[in-house]
C-alpha cells in the first residue's frame, strides 16, 4: 500500500497516463472535462510550482482549501500534497499560508487568516474568473504560468502531515479502509454524486488509493445516472 498521496498518484498515473482518471460533470451548467492521468498531471505539477516558486511554501506549511468537489478542487489538493503542504481543516477557521476558494465561499474565507489567496470560478475551460475579488489572485491565470513538472524540493514521507495533525500513513490507510467500504476496488470506473458525497477522502482518495478512476457529477441528475453510467464505462455508483 502507498504511504503517501503523492505516491499513490504517481502510481495512478504511471498505470496508464493516456486513459481518463477524473472526468468531471456539472449538469446545471452542462460543463463536461475530461482528464487523462497524464493531464491531471500536468495540473498537479503546475500547481505544485505555484505553491513552492511561486508562493514560497513548502514542507510543513498549510493550505486552506474552500472549495466544493472538482476536477480544479482535487488538483490544488493533489498539487497541495505534493509540495508538502498540510490541508487544514475546514470545519473550524484558522490560519492558513496559503487559500484557494470560490465566489460562493468568500463570506467563508474572509474568516481565515492568510498569506496568499486565490480565486477560481470552477468555469468551464478553467476560464478566468470576471469579476475577480479583491485581495485575490486568480487561479486559473496564475497556475498557467508554471512548469508542467514539478520535484520536490524534499521528498514527502508517510511521516509528514497531510491533514491539520493527520499524516499521510493515517490518512492513507483510511482512504484504503474506505474505499474497502465503499466496494471501490482497483480497475473500478467509479460515478461519484457529489452532493452525496462532499469529502475528499470519498471522491479523490478513496478511489485513486484503490486504483480507481472517478466520474464526479455535481448536481447530478437522476434521470441521467443509468445513461451516463452506460456512456462512461462506469462500473461502481455512489450516491
Amino acid at each position: 500500500m502507498n504511504e503517501t498521496i503523492p505516491a499513490a498518484f504517481a502510481q495512478a498515473v504511471r498505470r496508464d497516463p493516456t486513459v481518463p482518471l477524473l472526468t468531471w460533470y456539472d449538469d446545471a451548467s452542462g460543463d463536461r472535462t475530461e482528464l487523462s492521468g497524464a493531464t491531471m498531471d500536468n495540473w498537479v505539477s503546475k500547481t505544485a510550482n505555484l505553491l513552492v516558486d511561486g508562493a514560497g511554501l513548502g514542507q510543513g506549511d498549510t493550505a486552506a482549501v474552500l472549495l466544493p468537489p472538482h476536477w480544479q478542487t482535487a488538483a490544488i489538493l493533489l498539487g497541495a500534497w505534493s509540495a508538502g503542504l498540510t490541508a487544514a481543516p475546514t470545519a473550524v477557521p484558522g490560519p492558513a499560508d496559503v487559500l484557494f476558494t470560490s465566489p460562493a465561499e468568500l463570506a467563508s474565507a474572509a474568516t481565515w487568516s492568510a498569506g496568499d489567496r486565490y480565486a477560481t470560478g470552477l468555469l468551464p475551460l478553467a476560464m478566468p474568473l470576471r469579476p475577480l475579488p479583491d485581495g485575490y489572485a486568480d487561479y486559473t491565470i496564475e497556475v498557467r504560468g508554471f512548469g508542467d513538472r514539478f520535484v520536490a524540493p524534499q521528498p514527502v514521507t508517510p511521516s509528514d502531515h497531510a491533514l491539520g495533525d493527520i499524516t499521510h500513513a493515517s490518512l492513507s490507510g483510511t482512504a484504503s479502509a474506505r474505499a474497502s467500504s465503499l466496494g471501490i476496488t482497483p480497475g473500478t470506473r467509479v460515478l461519484v454524486d457529489a452532493t452525496a458525497h462532499p469529502d475528499p477522502l470519498d471522491w479523490l482518495l478513496a478511489p485513486l488509493f484503490a486504483g480507481a478512476s472517478i466520474v464526479l457529477c455535481a448536481n447530478l441528475d437522476p434521470a441521467l445516472v443509468d445513461k451516463r453510467a452506460a456512456s462512461e464505462n462506469v462500473t461502481l455508483i455512489l450516491h
